[in-house]
This record gives C-alpha cells, sequence and structure tokens, in this order.
C-alpha cells in the first residue's frame, strides 16, 4: 500500500471513528434533556439552554477529528 492509500485510510478512521462518540453523546443528551422535561415542564428554558451547551460542545469533538483529518490528508 502507498503513503497516499495510507493517508486517506487513516483520514477516513479518523473521522470514522471521531464521528462515533460525538453521536452517541449527543443521543444520550438530547434523551436526558427530554426526559427531565417530560417530568418537569417547568424547568424547560433552563434544560433547553444546557441542552444545546452540552450538544455543541460535544460536536466541538467531531469538528476536532475532522481537522485531524485534514491535517493526515493535506499537510503529512
Amino acid at each position: 500500500m502507498t503513503d497516499e492509500g495510507l493517508r486517506f485510510l487513516a483520514a477516513a478512521l479518523a473521522v470514522g471513528l471521531g464521528a462515533v462518540g460525538p453521536g452517541i453523546g449527543a443521543g444520550m443528551i438530547f434523551n436526558g434533556a427530554l426526559n427531565a422535561m417530560g417530568r418537569n415542564p417547568e424547568a424547560e428554558g433552563t434544560l433547553r439552554t444546557y441542552m444545546f451547551l452540552g450538544f455543541a460542545l460535544t460536536e466541538a469533538l467531531f469538528i476536532f477529528a475532522l481537522v485531524v483529518a485534514l491535517l493526515i490528508l493535506f499537510v503529512l
């Protein structure tokens, strides 16, 4: 396998594995927030704020994985 093929494989693994964790985390965040809103509707505003904050921080991990993949492809 050539160096270019290994770079493509490494980039694909970085993005693929980097998407699994944030995907599971986002699902858990929304599941917990919606369950909490169903039990306590008065706290919906606060829960929604924390839900979107947690989602943004979770998706930042995928953006880091994407940056690493792009570095592997174009810099190394």
